[in-house]
């Protein structure tokens, strides 16, 4: 036998191959060593730090030296505040109706000023104008504090290269940690109001201004800088009168994102302001369980986010504006509608005229839940008996007689890693070795529950990523990153954590992956899709939790489902993308080589699609761990629970412990996805 034959008939151990053997030997040797070695699984309160009581602690002495300060600051940004909700709750609103409507029609025509109309006067006839004037005052105020704020970020990062890093990092950190987790420092620094939602919102909206105003000025053509250099301008000159307007398009992108994040933050502020404002208002009669009266004050709250939404996204194209003539007449009537009415003294706002539809919502929901809520409990305890309880605590211990009807038993165990392995080794044998040991680990993690996964296959899991992803750094760092949460005591909740959101994270990535391929093949699937995309997109995070509390009431099932609601659209969206992205020259080569439609999506556009699929998943990911906070409100457990619980009980140390954690989670989710889609693109030649 030669040499070379030897060779041929080596296996070759790719790197996947071995991360993944290395991975699947650590699950076999925590399962074999749990009779003797219990704290393989449940890692030892004695080897842990009290870091939720150190972190307090510091975090009590910085609070407490800078609480005047920020006390000084709260009343002086208290007067913008009162005075643009003295404005707008003020103004009559036939003025603001009609500002609204005469700017749609400059910006965008009779279709804009149509949807502005439309969505203000809902909100007029829904009875919550006051509410929403308050809402909108916030806004207001916060907004141009964000854009200062993340503008001044972004035109630091492009100046000073050094410090470039530091701000990214400071970014990813804002966007990641949970808005609950910060709630709570501020609520110690600026008191109980309204102050709290404005810096809060500020800080949640800062980070996409200061991405797209690095974005704008990183593409700014090099002959526009030459040129700017080149006429005798100085750096000021050239960046306030040159490169700046240059970027204005992307900058505004980012106005609008900044407008978007705004009032989202400000709903979600509204838990511990305790202004009379619109979210105030949701919070309120979804704990009265008044769900009708929540559900409109929820469309209320989408009205004004798809009227912001449009018109700022509209100003940030470079399209020919409308008659500013006109636009001026629509604003002129309004004065003229308000005048009129004050003089017939009918100038406040009028009741709304959708109680008794309130009323109905309510009743006919009663009705609806009496007569089908055994078939409503029989979804939800299907969905929890049969899939998200054995995916938290693994099929010993979810499988008995009160939910499946059978006990499992160790020989079932036996037989169910039997099949595993079998699989596995089939896959092997077809020339899919890191398939096969991946089925085997799958295996594992059905059977022992995620939740009771133990923490060195968790670390080595993450380690194996990180190493096939990015290598070595991303490896090490990853591992200590998470590291770090096992031995601060959250490592439990941080597990229950992973197990809701991956759960939420599959469920759209099957259903927002066939979405996103029906999307891309068939054009009248994408005209349904799109504009549910859109609306869902807009929806603030808050209103996600009343449709599902409607019907499923409180409990881990209704998280499941609003966190899968609002993480569904990047997978929709960034699949169709791919899959239609696919170059011309690609599909005629495939043509030509006689292959079918199928043939063709599974060889040649799925292949080019998998960067843009896997950047929705990352999307995705993120996505889920942001609604995991909010959907503590209606029941769930882990991470998220404990940051709320904390805002409740103004513990800083937890809020921020647990927000770090969550964030750390955030963090290595996201580097792992970013490093599989770099590769991708690598092997596509594509960077």
């Amino acid at each position: 036998m030669t040499a070379i034959d030897i060779a041929v008939r080596r296996p070759v151990l790719t790197r996947g191959l071995v991360a993944a053997l290395f991975v699947l030997a650590v699950g076999a040797l925590c399962l074999m060593l749990e009779p003797v070695a219990p704290w393989l699984f449940a890692f030892p309160a004695a080897w842990t730090v009290p870091a939720t009581d150190w972190v307090g602690n510091v975090l009590e002495v910085v609070l407490n030296t800078i609480k005047p300060t920020m006390r000084l600051f709260s009343a002086v940004v208290a007067y913008p505040m009162a005075g643009a909700d003295w404005a707008l709750s003020g103004t009559p609103w036939p003025i603001v109706l009609g500002a609204v409507t005469g700017l749609g029609w400059y910006i965008g025509g009779w279709r804009m000023s149509l949807l502005g109309l439309a969505g203000f006067g809902f909100v007029l006839l829904s009875g919550y104008w006051t509410e929403s004037m308050n809402t909108l005052a916030l806004v207001v105020v916060s907004v141009p504090l964000a854009v200062l704020l993340g503008g001044g970020i972004g035109l630091l990062a492009n100046e000073a290269p050094r410090v470039r890093p530091a701000l990214l990092a400071t970014l990813d950190a804002m966007q990641t940690i949970p808005t609950f987790a910060y709630l709570t420092p501020l609520l110690l620094l600026f008191g109980f109001g309204p102050v709290v939602g404005l810096v809060a919102s500020a800080i949640y909206a800062a980070p996409p201004m200061a991405r797209n105003v690095i974005l704008g000025l990183e593409r700014v053509d090099a002959e526009v800088k030459e040129a700017g250099i080149m006429s005798g301008a100085t750096r000021l000159q050239q960046l306030v009168l040159v490169e700046i307007p240059a970027a204005a398009q992307q900058i505004m992108v980012g106005v609008n994102q900044c407008l978007m994040a705004a009032l989202s933050m400000v709903i979600i502020a509204a838990v511990i302001g305790g202004f009379d404002d619109i979210g105030w208002e949701v919070l309120l009669t979804m704990r009265k369980a008044q769900f009708g009266q929540a559900f409109l004050a929820g469309l209320v709250i989408v009205a004004f986010a798809i009227v912001i939404d449009r018109m700022s996204a509209q100003l940030a194209l470079e399209r020919q504006r409308f008659s500013w003539r006109i636009g001026a007449g629509i604003f002129g009537a309004g004065i003229a509608l308000a005048l009129v009415l004050a003089l017939a003294g009918q100038a406040d706002a009028p009741a709304g005229i959708f109680g008794a539809a309130s009323e109905a919502v309510d009743t006919s929901l009663g009705a609806f839940t009496a007569a089908n809520g055994a078939a409503l409990d029989g979804i939800k305890n299907g969905a929890m008996f049969y899939g998200l309880l054995p995916l938290r605590i693994g099929l010993d211990q979810a499988v008995l007689p009160f939910t499946w009807g059978f006990q499992w038993t160790g020989a079932m165990s036996l037989w169910l890693f039997a099949a595993g392995a079998l699989g596995g080794l089939a896959l092997a044998m077809t020339g899919r070795p890191v398939a096969g040991v991946g089925l085997a680990i799958l295996t594992g993690i059905i059977e022992t529950g995620v939740a009771n996964l133990p923490w060195p296959f968790v670390l080595s899991s993450v380690a194996a990523l990180g190493w096939i992803a990015g290598g070595r750094r991303l490896a090490i760092i990853a591992t200590l990153l998470l590291a770090t949460i096992l031995v601060s005591g959250l490592w439990e909740r941080a597990l229950l954590s992973i197990y809701l959101s991956g759960a939420a994270v599959a469920a759209c990535t099957v259903v927002g992956g066939l979405l996103g391929l029906l999307s891309a093949v068939s054009p009248m699937a994408w005209r349904v899709v799109r504009p549910l995309c859109d609306m869902l997109q807009t929806i603030p995070l808050f209103v996600f939790l009343i449709p599902v509390l409607m019907f499923f009431q409180i409990g881990e099932f209704s998280a499941f489902l609003a966190i899968c609601a609002y993480a569904i659209v990047p997978m929709i969206r960034y699949t169709r993308h791919g899959l239609i992205s696919t170059p011309p020259d690609m599909l005629e080569a495939a043509i030509a080589s006689g292959a079918t439609p199928s043939q063709i999506m599974r060889d040649v556009r799925f292949p080019y699609a998998a960067p843009s699929i896997l950047l929705g998943l990352n999307q995705t990911i993120l996505y889920a761990f942001a609604m995991l906070v909010i959907a503590a409100l209606i029941g769930t457990t882990g991470l998220g629970q404990s940051i709320y619980l904390a805002l409740g009980q103004a513990d800083v140390g937890l809020g921020v412990s647990a927000g770090a954690a969550m964030a750390i989670l955030a963090f290595i989710a996201d580097r792992l996805v970013q490093g599989f889609a770099a590769e991708r693109r690598k092997a596509l030649g594509l960077s």
